[in-house]
């Protein structure tokens, strides 16, 4: 217990204290404990508390770390580098690199190793970690020197939050690592904590560690934050929806205009949102099962009626198959693994105790994952509005033709609609200095970050060129945000300008293509220290447009082939070259 005075003044702190601080104290306090200093501090006593607070700080005792990152939009990136810099400083030897650069061999020679990395779609790691993530299943790798840690980055919206991240953990104490440092899972407002994680992180890998299990887990008072706790929702109200295609396109890509309050996000970040389940889906579920819409049921810690649980929070489309494993052991039948929606479920292998077993159901469903898209609007020129740009999606389940669950509802929704979403940052696709040249390669949808770059560029006036290479299908009515461009091209905003429309001649035309076209003032652009952005669909566009740049900087710099991709990779390595693709 404190003496009153200490009481006080710890109270009065407390109370002062910011979100960050709150963090950071709780980090330095679990640290104290881990290391047993407290102890320590109190033998000094006696005159000697500033001594005693002095020594707090442990001295480094690790002289050589490897920081590693696994990142698709460059999130985990950007805090390895800030780690390394933070590492660096304190006199530690520290190697920086992704896990798609770092040679797997070395892995058994590590003895402290930091691994940031983040979660993508399903549960899965980015591509870029693939190799690293398979490599670490091999039983026969052994790594028994090995003291880790590691961050997961994701978005506790999503039902497998930070799963690659829980994979690699467990997968690195299987080969015979010791979890020096917890596993932390960081939701999209991660900067606080992992800057708590990597402090304790230090703390622990340096000094004796006492408190260490048999095992090599450890015991540490830290106790990671509630996932999402402090991620902002927006209310927004929709004041624009509009079809960007002429009437004679065989697309429908839709501008979204959404009004709010004290928005805080930056050119290249993302807006989520959750959709709601068609009306007619889920009255279709109610209809089958015959349960009772305005039964109260808890699920995942918060307490729904059945029908707001089945329209608004329970993915019933498109099931994955581990739910689907659920639903078959509940229903006593044998079922394919494929995805399936609910309402298919309930018809093809309908439950045997049918309001009995559909309460089971409720609880192995999933929570709707949201969806991004890229913001197209700029906080310095477009104020308390955000915009997005949305375009149909549609795929085939087997024989039949089905929208996606979020486009399909959000090309729809009649303006004063209201709405809910939060800003997923993106760190690795921010606009660079404002005396810096920019070269924007973005087919289709791909477009939507660089109008925000513009806009933004432009309300700030920005010295800087900017490049901007756009393809679709048709200039008559595939051409996305004509009449702005052409304004961007008049001011001066927009140096200069490269259509690609595929369908308009015999043989298909691409943004690779028009880039070739440009092959030697666009080499001109990258040797004057240019900043490269990518965003539109992975495959096969990125890569094609990776391989085009490639062959450019071949042919200009008479480079081999190899060559030039070490040219390139050096661009993304200066932070020149980044990546917003899905």
């Amino acid at each position: 217990m404190l003496v009153e005075a200490k009481k006080d003044i710890f109270s009065q702190l407390i109370k002062e204290a910011t979100h960050d601080e709150l963090v950071w104290m709780n980090g330095f306090l679990a640290g104290l404990l881990d290391q047993n200093i407290l102890s320590s501090a109190k033998a000094g006593a006696g005159g000697a508390g500033a001594a005693a607070v002095a020594q707090v700080a442990p001295s480094i005792q690790i002289d050589k770390l490897t920081l590693l990152y696994a990142s698709e939009t460059g999130n985990a990136k950007s805090v390895a580098t800030k780690f390394a810099a933070a590492t660096k400083k304190k006199g530690i030897k520290t190697k920086l690199a992704s896990v798609e650069q770092y040679k797997l061999t070395d892995l058994v020679k590590e003895k402290y190793l930091l691994l940031i990395i983040s979660t993508q779609g399903d549960g899965e790691p980015p591509i870029t970690a693939i190799k690293f993530y398979n490599a670490l299943h091999d039983e026969t790798l052994k790594l028994d020197k090995l003291q880790f840690g590691v961050l997961a980055l994701g978005d506790s919206s999503y039902p497998l939050f930070c799963q690659a991240g829980v994979d690699v953990d467990k997968a690195l104490e299987l080969r015979g690592g010791t979890r020096k440092v917890p596993l932390q899972k960081c939701d999209t407002d991660y900067a606080s904590y992992a800057d708590n994680w990597l402090e304790t992180a230090l703390n622990l890998l340096s000094g004796s560690n006492p408190g260490e299990s048999g095992t090599g887990a450890v015991k540490t008072s830290v106790k990671p934050p509630a996932a999402g706790s402090h991620k902002k929702i927006y209310e927004g109200t929709v004041i624009a929806n509009f079809n960007l295609n002429d009437r004679d396109s065989a697309k429908r890509t839709h501008h979204i205009e959404i009004e709010a309050e004290d928005l805080a996000y930056a050119p290249g970040d993302a807006l989520g949102i959750v959709p709601p389940n068609p009306a007619q889906v889920v009255r279709e579920v109610l209809s089958l099962t015959e349960v009772d819409p305005q039964q109260t049921i808890a699920w995942r810690d918060q307490t729904h009626s059945v029908e707001e649980l089945l329209s608004i929070k329970a993915q019933l489309l498109y099931l994955p198959e581990r739910v689907v494993r659920k639903y078959a052991e509940i229903a006593g039948q044998e079922i394919p693994d494929t995805r399936m929606s609910l309402v298919d479920l309930l018809k093809i292998y309908p439950l045997k105790n049918n309001q009995e077993d559909f309460m089971q159901v409720l609880q192995i469903l999933e929570p709707i994952a949201p969806r991004l898209y890229s913001i197209s609007s700029s906080p310095e020129a477009h104020g308390d509005e955000i915009h997005i740009t949305v375009a149909k999606d549609q795929f085939y389940v087997g024989e039949k033709q089905e929208t996606g669950l979020c486009s399909g509802y959000l090309l729809d929704v009649p303006e004063e609609t209201k709405l809910q979403f939060y800003i997923h940052p993106n760190k690795g696709f921010k606009l660079p200095p404002e005396d810096k040249d920019v070269i924007m390669i973005g087919p289709g949808t791909g477009v939507a970050p660089f109008r925000s770059f513009l806009f933004e560029r432009d309300a700030l006036g920005a010295e800087g060129r900017n490049w901007l290479f756009f393809g679709d299908q048709h200039i008559a009515s595939d051409f996305l945000y004509q009449t702005e461009i052409q304004s961007f091209l008049e001011t001066g905003v927009l140096t200069a300008f490269n259509g690609a429309f595929s369908r308009d001649q015999e043989k298909k035309v691409y943004v690779q293509d028009r880039m070739r076209e440009r092959g030697a003032e666009l080499f001109e652009w990258l040797e004057n220290g240019a900043y490269v952005y990518i965003c539109g669909a992975k495959e096969p566009m990125s890569f094609d447009v990776e391989k085009a740049l490639t062959e450019i900087i071949a042919t200009q710099k008479e480079l081999s082939f190899v060559e030039a991709g070490k040219y390139l990779e050096n661009l993304k390595e200066e932070g020149r070259l980044l990546k917003d693709v899905y």
